[in-house]
């Protein structure tokens, strides 16, 4: 490991934060239209998957993140002309438990690097707000490249799981 913090987001083979991806124990994943009510879906999605594992306590702070993330892909790495009906739905929410932690990680089709702006510029400004969501109410955050023919990027959020 290197001794800067950058380490963590580091470009990882599969879409994956640094965790051994062979120690998952659960995983579970949904594609999501290119719409607003996408966001609706993807907190079902993570309710009925928390239920199944039995984490229902950790709802809330999960489901704001897992909403900012995916809002983020929606608003930000949509190209403008996307059709709304596609046969692959441009963004995908993946869901991953080990032992002690879980990750949320939000697959989108575009590479432009996620950006927290300083919100002290423009206080109405909605964007940007939320990756200081995530950072306030996950245990880290990080982005990275996907690899190979795929174009995109994911997004990811770890919470420590007691």
């Amino acid at each position: 490991m290197g001794t800067n913090g950058s380490t963590m987001l580091e470009p990882l083979r599969q879409g994956l934060p640094p965790l051994d991806p062979s120690a998952v124990s659960s995983a579970a994943s949904v594609a999501l239209p290119a719409r607003y009510e996408a966001v609706g879906s993807a907190r079902k999605f993570t309710r009925s998957t928390l239920g199944q594992w039995d984490l229902d306590e950790r709802f809330d702070d999960i489901a704001l993140v897992v909403s900012e993330l995916v809002t983020n892909a929606l608003r930000h790495a949509l190209p403008a002309d996307t059709p709304r009906e596609q046969p692959e739905p441009p963004v995908r929410l993946h869901l991953m438990r080990w032992a002690s932690r879980l990750v949320c990680a939000v697959r989108d089709p575009s590479d432009e690097s996620p950006v927290a702006r300083d919100t002290d510029d423009d206080f109405s400004a909605e964007s940007g707000r939320g990756l200081f969501l995530v950072e306030s109410f996950s245990d880290g955050w990080g982005w990275h490249p996907l690899a190979g023919a795929v174009r995109g990027k994911v997004v990811w959020a770890l919470f420590q799981l007691r």
